[in-house]
């Protein structure tokens, strides 16, 4: 094609939940890469829970699994099954069915977002689960706790009108929090005054 009759396009490409874009112009063709959306798991109701705990976006290992917390470093099965005083459950489904029987909610805040790797600091242009809704079918609800500060911090800056519930913030259960398995325990025994 002659240069003077070349005509600036793009192309975009859709596969999955990733977007490719190709650009052209009258010298040279760009590939662009967008970068890649997660998206976070329905959450797990008891009949009336009682405790929402939230955390941010599950991490690769959870994704790959389909399963809450699923990298074996983390400590949020092995705290929920102590202070249910359950030995530790083998399945998933086992371990929705203690969330259940522990009168609780889990929940992400995000629906979808920007997050390459696991590191919530890296998540980027996030767009917020339904909480409110949530909240509203769900009046038994009378705490949310979260599972570290940053999914606190990505609650508030979504959800700045809830009221009627009690917001605690828990040390995150993620194997990148160094604190000790007992240390984790003893600050998440709070749940046990509100079931």
């Amino acid at each position: 094609m002659p240069a003077e009759n070349y005509q600036p396009a793009k192309l975009t490409i859709l596969w999955g939940n990733s977007g490719y874009s190709i650009w052209e112009n009258r010298s040279f063709c760009y590939f662009c890469i967008m970068e890649e959306y997660v998206f976070s798991f329905p959450p797990v109701l008891a009949k009336e829970p009682r405790v929402l705990i939230l955390g941010t976006m599950p991490g690769i290992a959870s994704l790959d699994a389909q399963e809450y917390y699923a990298h074996p470093r983390n400590a949020f099965w092995k705290i929920m099954a102590t202070l249910k005083g359950v030995e530790y459950p083998a399945i998933y489904d086992e371990k929705k069915q203690l969330i259940r029987d522990m009168n609780l909610a889990l929940w992400d805040v995000c629906h979808t977002c920007v997050r390459p790797g696991s590191l919530d600091s890296n998540i980027r242009y996030e767009e917020p689960n339904a909480i409110a809704e949530l909240l509203a079918k769900n009046p038994s609800i009378r705490v949310i706790i979260f599972n570290g500060q940053p999914a606190q911090k990505l609650f508030h800056k979504h959800f700045k009108s809830v009221t009627g519930v009690e917001f605690i913030t828990m040390p995150s259960t993620s194997p990148t929090n160094t604190m000790i398995f007992g240390k984790k325990l003893e600050n998440w025994r709070i749940i046990e005054q509100y079931l």
